[in-house]
């Protein structure tokens, strides 16, 4: 069963503009906060706090080293929202392909007696 509290965290981590493109930088490998701060124009604590925010929902993962605190992607960290939505777009995929095949034998479908007496007079 979904745990609707892990996905309600990741989707409000992910509405955040800022939170995204740390996500994408991070999804091309690991970076510094430095590195992470730096294209934003923000405070090294803004950018801190955007940071802890990802990393309580578990899209990302951080180490400090030393002085040095990196942040990385969390492998699975997406997992939960793409089983919630998986979960919703299989039962749309099965009716559309429903449609799909109602539509279909109706085309198949013998004419209609006007029709056969519309052929028969040309």
């Amino acid at each position: 069963m979904l745990n609707y509290s892990e996905i309600d965290s990741i989707l409000r981590a992910l509405v955040e503009p800022t939170r995204r493109q740390i996500l994408e930088r991070l999804s091309r490998g690991p970076a510094t906060v430095s590195q992470l701060a730096e294209p934003f124009g923000m405070t090294f604590a803004a950018v801190l706090q955007h940071l802890q925010v990802l990393e309580a929902c578990g899209l990302i993962r951080s180490e400090k080293i030393g002085r040095v605190r990196t942040c990385r992607i969390e492998p699975g960290g997406l997992a939960p929202l793409a089983d919630w939505i998986a979960e919703r777009r299989i039962p749309a995929e099965r009716q559309l392909d429903r449609l799909g095949q109602i539509l279909a034998d109706t085309d198949q479908s013998p004419p209609k007696v006007q029709d056969q007496e519309k052929d028969e007079q040309t």
